[in-house]
């Protein structure tokens, strides 16, 4: 198993791609903190029924207390930590039914939670985590982006503008921390039909979206979870500073 034994706090875990690394990583031997604003007993369930051993805790990534909170509790109930996957990430929100929509209609509300959940967020669970990883010696930090960051999307300003910001935060944080043995990395994916997706995009679009990838079938969240599993574990370990695209080829990166 890749990640026998290792210690993974997953953040936006209680479903869509953040349940689907979870599932991975239990799989490949992991203990694991899942958390999300969204009840995570529901996953902490079926990851026990796998054998793994589950910390669920409800949090919102933009306080930093509760990142802290996150951190020292994950300490506390396995003695370390292994992993972080910044994994959650607004797209919008169901309850935003209105989101693709030209840039110069964006609210300044609009912009400022996408960028505060998409960039703050993830600065700030890092941050909670990194002295743990110091102290220990060694750690890895796996950071979700998307390929709309290389594109660009006309209506989805904040949204790509956030993810660009992720991959250069990766690069920062992979230069800040070699020296302390931490590999910071991220995934770019495309275009995945989770549940935030489906309610933005119909079938056809999602046969569009299919179409404009080299490979004609769609990305499932298990190949996302696959790519950050192999980052993960210490086949990767002399990986860091980069961005790998799981994409079909949609974009060559």
């Amino acid at each position: 198993m890749l990640l026998e034994n290792k210690v993974a706090i997953i953040t936006g875990s209680a479903r869509g791609l953040g349940k689907s690394h979870a599932l991975r990583f239990a799989k490949e031997g992991a203990k694991l903190t899942v958390c999300d604003i969204h009840d995570c007993g529901p996953i902490a369930q079926e990851l026990e029924a796998l054998g793994a051993e589950v910390l669920p805790l409800k949090i919102d990534i933009t306080k930093e207390n509760e990142t802290a909170e996150l951190a020292k509790k994950t300490v506390d109930r396995f003695g370390r930590i292994d992993i972080l996957v910044n994994n959650a990430a607004a797209l919008g929100g169901l309850e935003i039914p209105d989101f693709i929509k030209p840039f110069e209609q964006l609210a300044a509300s609009d912009w400022d939670r996408i960028l505060e959940v998409n960039l703050k967020g993830t600065f700030l669970v890092s941050k909670a985590v990194i002295p743990y990883m110091k102290k220990q010696g060694k750690g890895t930090i796996i950071n979700i982006s998307s390929t709309t960051a290389f594109t660009g999307s006309p209506v989805f300003l904040h949204y790509s503008t956030s993810k660009a910001g992720v991959i250069n935060m990766t690069k920062t944080m992979a230069r800040a921390l070699g020296d302390f043995n931490i590999n910071v990395n991220c995934i770019a994916p495309g275009a995945i039909m989770t549940e935030t997706m489906r309610a933005l995009v119909d079938s056809e679009a999602e046969k569009h979206l299919i179409e404009r990838q080299l490979l004609k079938r769609a990305i499932k969240p298990e190949d996302i979870s696959a790519a950050v599993a192999f980052l993960a574990s210490d086949e990767a370990s002399m990986i860091t500073g980069q961005t790998l695209a799981v994409n079909a080829g949609e974009y060559l990166h």
